[in-house]
């Protein structure tokens, strides 16, 4: 397999404050650590040839998408930022045009950090609105004010950067169908060319998940809308979008023609990213070398040699790598975890990471890739998803209905079942 151009993820965990819906490892820390934090991140940049060889995951330092998230990238300072750029350009060819990405909240951007990710060729900005209401994004913890985001768009246009999406949350404390008609008013005036619409995550991982599940007031728990409604929200956000010419591309994205994030596509395209930082995730093609993969950690029952590691290699597809999720185990230098991606598990991460655009998933492909029986083996899920109105198909490509969104995670667990390649 011909090595694809890297998408780069950098991660940037820090925050002003901790949103009450969060569920990520960015928390609150003092600016003491972020040097310490900087460092390590541009060692392990630096390194990252030699991580991925170890881990036994193909490599190429060409990249086409450079993405900082977080977290608040822009919380780093002027110098950190470019020395973070700097370190980037050292270690990795970015091919011209490529797309770069940084997270803001909005009010983060200053002159000096908006004059140095100019500088460092930054042509895209998410900024994280969740709410044009001002009451809503208070109500979860946002800093920033309805002008904080118009200025700072208006400001990023100025300079020449109008590749900008805009975050917002659907089933937020105290939204309505009104408020949240107003938050996609703003959103469709100020012309951006990428929405971002989440609905709301209940989970025990965030402070206003847990005390939502125990039935408390704490967060404005009490005032969170119910599931119809957030559905009703989401459903509202994807017609008016796509009327207005921001068309749905992928479950949670829209975009005007041409602006769809190229960086995150790899992830749902299975195409090769590295992530760096606290809580990265990276997703690599094997190496052709089956000693890579067998010394990288799972080594086979036998001592090694050339039988077990020709059936291994020729099993495992591709690697994927996590790391530390929390700051003080990330700085002290622990290792990634890694998981080896079998044909099994690639057959299934091609339909549920697949189906998640609105393109879908062409059966033809699949069959090329994998085989015409591993197609043969999903199509009794496949039917009875086609019974069910939760995906359709068009020749031989299938793609969730509008049903199937709101209810994308049961149609993937369709697909987690019983595959053999």
């Amino acid at each position: 397999m011909d090595v694809m151009a890297l998408g780069l993820y950098l991660s940037v965990p820090f925050c002003r404050t901790k949103c009450s819906y969060c569920n990520f490892a960015s928390d609150v820390f003092s600016r003491v650590v972020f040097q310490r934090y900087v460092d390590r991140l541009c060692s392990d940049i630096a390194n990252a040839a030699a991580v991925a060889e170890q881990m036994g995951g193909q490599f190429d330092p060409e990249a086409d998408s450079v993405y900082l998230g977080g977290g608040t990238p822009t919380l780093l300072d002027s110098h950190q930022l470019e020395k973070v750029f700097v370190t980037i350009r050292q270690n990795f060819r970015l091919i011209p045009g490529a797309e770069i990405t940084v997270e803001c909240a909005p009010g983060t951007l200053n002159a000096a950090t908006l004059d140095t990710l100019l500088r460092n060729g930054v042509n895209r900005v998410s900024l994280g609105v969740q709410s044009f209401v001002d009451q809503e994004a208070a109500a979860v913890g946002r800093l920033h004010k309805r002008t904080t985001t118009l200025d700072d768009v208006a400001r990023l246009r100025a300079e020449g950067v109008s590749n900008i999406n805009v975050d917002l949350i659907a089933g937020l404390p105290h939204q309505t169908a009104e408020s949240w008609q107003f938050s996609l008013s703003e959103v469709l005036a100020t012309g951006v060319s990428h929405v971002s619409v989440y609905m709301l995550e209940v989970d025990e991982d965030s402070r206003l998940g847990r005390e939502l599940i125990a039935g408390g007031t704490r967060y404005h728990a009490h005032s969170v809308p119910d599931d119809d409604l957030t559905a009703d929200l989401y459903v509202t956000a994807c017609e008016q979008l796509d009327s207005a010419g921001v068309r749905q591309y992928e479950i949670s994205n829209f975009a005007r023609e041409g602006c769809e994030s190229r960086h995150n596509l790899k992830y749902w395209t299975r195409q090769p990213y590295l992530g760096i930082g606290v809580d990265a995730h990276s997703m690599l093609f094997a190496s052709a070398d089956p000693y890579l993969i067998v010394e990288a950690g799972e080594s086979t029952k036998g001592p090694g040699g050339s039988p077990p590691c020709e059936a291994l290699a020729g099993d495992i597809e591709a690697v994927r790598l996590a790391t530390a999720d929390s700051l003080e185990q990330y700085v002290a230098g622990t290792a990634p975890r890694r998981t080896l991606v079998g044909r099994r598990q690639a057959l299934e991460e091609t339909f549920f990471l697949g189906l998640r655009l609105n393109r879908g998933v062409d059966l033809r492909s699949v069959m090329a890739q994998f085989g015409p029986v591993a197609v043969q083996r999903v199509m009794s899920a496949i039917h009875e998803l086609l019974s069910e109105g939760l995906v359709q198909s068009d020749d031989s490509i299938i793609r969730l209905t509008p049903r199937g969104r709101l209810l994308s995670n049961e149609v993937f667990e369709q697909f987690l079942a019983p595959i053999e390649v």
